[in-house]
C-alpha cells in the first residue's frame, strides 16, 4: 500500500485550503482503477499544532527530544508521497509549512511531492520556493502543478471570508496528470528506501 498525504499548509482562521484539500481528496480517491493500492489521507497542519521549532538538536541528527516532534516524525514517516495544498503569502509559503518541514529531516527522504496552489496569481511563486526547500530534504517534486486563482476558481463576495471553492473545468486534466506523475514517482522513489534483498512496491 502506498500512502499519500494531502497536506493543508495554511493554519489561518478563515483559510480556503480546507475546501481545496477536500476537492483534491475526492478526485484522488476516485482514481481507484488507475491507482490500485494507493491510499490518500488529509493532514491538516492546524490540527497537528506544531509550535515554532523548539528542538535543541538539528533535525539532521535525528535526536528528537519533544513529544510533538516525535509524533510529527511518526506521521510523516508513515507516508510515501505528498500533495501540498499551499497558498502564497507575500511571494512565499506559509510560515507554518516551512516550520513543519524544518522539524524533520530523514523522514522526508526519498519521497515524492506534488502541488496544488492558490492565490491572486495562482500561488505559483510559493511553489517555486517550496520546491527548493523540499529538494534540500531529498523530496522529488513532479513537474505538473494545479494553480488556482482566487477570482476565477473561488466565488468570493467578501475578501474577509473564505468564499466557496468552484474550480474551473480545465483544472481537472491537470490534476489527473499531476496525480499520475506523483504515483509513478512515489513508486519509483520507494525502491530507494527498500533494504537490500526485499521486494519493492514497484515490483509488486
Amino acid at each position: 500500500m502506498i500512502r499519500v498525504a494531502i497536506v493543508i499548509a495554511s493554519t489561518r482562521p478563515g483559510r480556503r485550503g480546507d475546501q481545496v484539500a477536500r476537492w483534491v481528496h475526492e478526485q484522488a480517491a476516485a482514481r481507484t482503477s488507475q491507482d490500485a493500492g494507493v491510499e490518500y489521507a488529509v493532514v491538516d497542519l492546524a490540527e497537528v499544532g506544531l509550535p515554532l521549532l523548539d528542538e535543541p538538536v538539528p533535525a539532521a541528527i535525528g535526536d528528537y527530544r519533544n513529544d510533538h516532534t516525535r509524533r510529527w516524525a511518526d506521521l510523516i514517516a508513515s507516508f510515501d508521497g505528498f500533495i501540498f495544498v499551499v497558498p502564497e503569502y507575500n511571494h512565499a509559503i506559509p510560515a507554518a509549512l516551512k516550520n513543519a518541514i524544518d522539524y524533520l529531516f530523514a523522514e522526508w527522504h526519498d519521497k515524492a511531492a506534488a502541488f496544488v496552489s492558490y492565490g491572486l496569481n495562482g500561488g505559483v511563486r510559493a511553489v517555486e520556493q517550496l520546491r527548493m526547500t523540499l529538494a534540500e530534504v531529498k523530496v522529488a517534486c513532479v513537474r505538473s502543478q494545479v494553480a488556482l486563482a482566487l477570482f476565477t476558481d473561488f466565488t468570493i463576495t467578501d475578501m474577509t471570508e473564505p468564499g466557496t471553492f468552484a474550480p474551473a473545468e480545465h483544472h481537472l486534466p491537470t490534476l489527473e496528470r499531476m496525480l499520475g506523475e506523483l504515483i509513478e514517482w512515489t513508486r519509483a522513489m520507494a525502491t530507494l528506501r527498500q533494504p537490500a534483498g526485499t521486494t519493492s512496491l514497484a515490483q509488486r
